[in-house]
């Protein structure tokens, strides 16, 4: 269960909008914080509950949006874009180098739970490819010489030395 103030502040961020469903977006991403990085059942329930829509249309937007996470996943989401323009740009050595480095494939979480590896069909930055992102923060032009600089800053940031 989610804390009675969550959802009085989920459900009245809802009540601002002509139709309640608009906000479902919003209550989604703060049960995905609330729930540590990812949305379990209880999440969808809640959520249809206080948008007052049915389980089935939550769990379509749940699982259309890149960003909404229906397993766990690591303290940080690295997402490598593998659309034709990353891919042509060398976009599958970062992949490798990725997964060299962490030690786990493409779709899996290291052991320790720090980061999980997925693909992303397109991060909108075709001409500055191959792109990836680590949590929030984009980086283009990726080279496996960039990689290890890279999750050191991730690691940084983690552990909130930045």
């Amino acid at each position: 269960m989610i804390p009675e103030t969550l959802r009085k502040e989920l459900s009245d961020h809802c009540a601002h909008y002509p139709s309640r469903q608009v906000g479902l977006i919003y209550v989604l991403q703060k049960l995905q914080e609330h729930y540590g990085g990812w949305l379990p059942d209880e999440a969808i329930s809640q959520a249809a509950e206080i948008v007052g829509v049915p389980e089935v249309e939550v769990e379509g937007v749940a699982t259309f949006y890149n960003w909404f996470f229906r397993e766990p996943v690591g303290k940080t989401v690295i997402v490598c874009c593998d659309s034709v323009s990353c891919y042509l740009c060398g976009s599958e050595k970062i992949v490798e180098h990725l997964e060299n480095r962490l030690g786990i494939r493409i779709g899996e979480t290291t052991p320790d739970g720090r980061f999980t590896l997925l693909p992303v069909v397109c991060l909108g930055n075709c001409d500055r490819a191959p792109s990836i992102m680590v949590g929030d923060r984009l980086y283009e032009r990726v080279t496996p010489a960039m990689i290890d600089e890279i999750l050191a800053n991730a690691e940084m940031l983690a552990e909130g030395k930045e």
